[in-house]
């Protein structure tokens, strides 16, 4: 691989994000941060990339590539299709954190190869190979507009990966997907309106809604119905008590 200089400084904060973002990614297997390297051809596995800018104590741009397994399982989880992108936006988030305060935009999904390639003719762009004993399974990858220290610069060779930090069989199926957040939302009922009856909503108007009163709420994960149970109040919050799980297709 060609490597770019980049500070000692430089060199941490790339390992130092690649492992917040470890933390916090759904992987298969146990994996440890590697040397960072160049972002090239070296660094593409197969599988999807999800590719965020930010804003904010630092700019810059994060880039997360994960395998296939991980891009199977969220296709067919048992919860229907999730999106990738959401799946590993808490990665992108805690890489991008490690610089300080920063707001990051939603984020696009893109095939590993094109997105190491953009992010490569960035100056000063970082890949940190994310690997077990068996080869590399992901990647985190890092282009800031300015990265912060000034210390002496090191030059960016590969070096013999580490060995994991902690043994675990490898995980598959939907025990990859136990650490992905979703948004989980509560539906009152339903009602359909015309236009015309929307634009003449004013405060006070009542909406009726397709669910008799004393019916239970429906709970559901990415647009889709889980469980059913009775609204309730803790500590001045609402909150849902289960007293139905819906089998998948029994909706």
């Amino acid at each position: 691989m060609t490597a770019p200089t980049i500070t000692a400084p430089q060199l941490a904060l790339a390992r130092n994000a690649a492992e917040a973002a470890l933390a916090v990614l759904p992987t298969s297997r146990a994996l440890v941060a590697g040397d960072p390297v160049s972002p090239d051809a070296g660094t593409v596995i197969e599988g999807q990339a999800v590719t965020a800018r930010f804003t904010g104590a630092a700019s810059g741009e994060v880039l997360v590539v994960v395998g296939q397994d991980l891009a199977d399982a969220l296709r067919e989880s048992p919860l229907g299709e999730l999106d990738l992108t959401a799946a590993v936006r808490p990665a992108l988030e805690a890489a991008a954190r490690v610089f300080g305060p920063v707001v990051l935009d939603p984020g696009q999904l893109m095939e590993p190869e094109v997105a190491l390639s953009a992010i490569a003719t960035k100056d000063g762009a970082v890949a940190v190979p994310l690997r077990d004993d068996e080869g590399m399974h992901a990647v985190v990858a890092l282009a800031l507009s300015q990265w912060p220290g000034d210390e002496p610069s090191a030059d960016l060779t590969p070096q013999p990966a580490r060995a994991p930090a902690s043994a675990g069989g490898a995980r598959g199926g939907l025990d990859m997907l136990h650490d992905v957040e979703m948004e989980v939302s509560a539906e009152l009922g339903r009602t359909r309106m015309s236009v015309r009856e929307l634009l003449s909503l004013t405060p006070g108007a009542i909406v009726e809604l397709d669910r008799a009163a004393g019916s239970p709420a429906d709970l559901l994960v990415n647009g889709r119905l889980i469980a059913r149970g009775e609204v309730v109040v803790v500590d001045e919050n609402f909150g849902i008590r289960i007293t139905e799980i819906v089998a998948p297709g029994a909706e």
